[in-house]
């Protein structure tokens, strides 16, 4: 295994994936790493009168297609990052595994959020269900499309709620913000308490000020040591009362970068396979980082 740092991308050839090469690439040379480009295919069967699976006749046309969008990507790549190592990886294989596989000796793997071939329904199917859930490094999805702009256009954007995976964000975020040279921006969601019954009162008088106090106070702490550690990120605390997917969503347009955990605790909990995660990177209006 060639223990150089790497960027791995996954390509199929759609506008979609273009645009992750693009960050990708612009990753790498930031990070001053190699870029890996991967495209991955299987060989297309038909079924015949005898019982099993035959190859199709088309095999032939089908690497072609898929030498193709490697190379395209991969000159795209120089294109945006002239100078950059990058090397590509054609494999006979299906496009979760051999993401996966790649992920083993990245340091990130990007791919984008709409792709056709090898890579449908990237993130929003079964491939990207595999690659969040076993990828070994942090995984980008990134949007090729353009959104109006937030207060938080041009900044990294981070979700904060005090747990273990909140933390690993943190640093991918900060590490991010500081390749970049802009700053950074740690959002905590929050909601006023709710009485779930009859018997469940709110503690009277219910002051909202307090409320946003004590959760500053949380997102402060959170964040306690990593301005030290970067001292060259511009560091904003931004705690918001809302659901979590929709805050994000409204804070990410224009974002540099979106940044979340695998998994959280109370504003994020569930992330990546519930309701929230999945908001998130649906809707969300810049590239969004997860990092397990």
């Amino acid at each position: 295994m060639n223990s150089d740092p790497t960027v791995v991308v996954g390509v199929d050839g759609s506008p979609s994936s273009l645009a992750a090469v693009a960050w990708a690439a612009a990753d790498a040379a930031r990070r001053r790493c190699r870029l890996e480009v991967v495209h991955a295919y299987i060989w297309p069967t038909v079924y015949a009168p005898v019982p099993g699976p035959v190859l199709s006749p088309y095999e032939d046309g089908v690497r072609e297609a898929a030498e193709r969008a490697l190379t395209d990507a991969a000159e795209h790549a120089r294109t945006v990052s002239p100078g950059l190592a990058v090397r590509t990886d054609l494999r006979l294989q299906g496009p979760s595994a051999a993401l996966v596989e790649a992920s083993r000796h990245a340091v990130t793997v990007v791919v984008g959020n709409r792709g056709h071939g090898g890579f449908t329904s990237l993130l929003l199917g079964s491939v990207g269900a595999a690659l969040a859930a076993h990828a070994a490094c942090p995984v980008v999805i990134v949007r090729h499309d353009v959104r109006p702009l937030s207060a938080e256009a041009g900044r990294v954007l981070v979700g904060v709620d005090g747990s273990h995976d909140a933390e690993l964000a943190l640093r991918f975020a900060f590490e991010q913000a500081s390749y970049r040279g802009v700053g950074l921006t740690a959002a905590l969601a929050y909601q006023w308490p709710a009485s779930s019954g009859p018997g469940d009162m709110l503690p009277l008088p219910y002051d909202q000020d307090d409320l946003r106090e004590d959760e500053q106070r949380a997102l402060a702490e959170s964040m306690a040591g990593w301005a030290g550690r970067y001292p060259d990120v511009d560091v904003r605390h931004t705690p918001v009362q809302g659901r979590p997917a929709a805050v994000l969503t409204a804070l990410s347009a224009g974002a540099e970068l979106l940044v979340v955990g695998s998994r959280g605790r109370g504003g994020f909990t569930g992330l990546l396979l519930g309701s929230v995660s999945q908001a998130a990177i649906r809707h969300a209006a810049c590239p969004v980082a997860v990092v397990r």
